[in-house]
């Protein structure tokens, strides 16, 4: 009974062991860029989610969301890379992210606004995203 109960605890320990999460948030305005890389064994999955409410200078513009997720590829040490098919067109919203030890910058392909649409977009227009845990 204590080498099964011993067993499962170990079990349970080092899968746990595997698997990291790192958050990275940017508030530029009333603009909010959450991005969340979770690594669990050897996939890393990429959730990245944008609630924008227009500035003052964003005249017309309309409160928005949008969010995607998905297994990204990692291209070099500090790079990750997430495709995403778009379900009503023939294209990928890309999402290149650059890491760095405190924070994370996003790029999106044109392609995205079929995921993002008015201000809304994932991209951080070259600010750094802070991680935070």
């Amino acid at each position: 009974m204590k080498k099964s109960l011993f067993l499962a605890m170990a079990m349970l320990f080092s899968g746990s062991v595997l698997a990291t999460t790192d958050h990275y948030l940017l508030r530029d305005g009333n603009h909010i860029h959450h991005l969340k890389i979770t690594n669990i064994d050897n996939e890393t999955t990429v959730s990245a989610d944008v609630d924008f409410e227009p500035n003052a200078n964003e005249t017309g513009g309309h409160a928005c969301n949008a969010h995607v997720t998905g297994v990204a590829k990692q291209v070099a040490d500090n790079e990750l890379v997430l495709k995403k098919h778009s379900e009503s067109e023939a294209s990928y919203c890309e999402l290149k992210i650059h890491l760095t030890p405190t924070g994370a910058t996003v790029e999106q392909s044109k392609d995205c606004d079929n995921f993002a649409a008015g201000i809304c977009h994932f991209s951080s227009d070259g600010k750094e995203m802070i991680k935070f845990k």
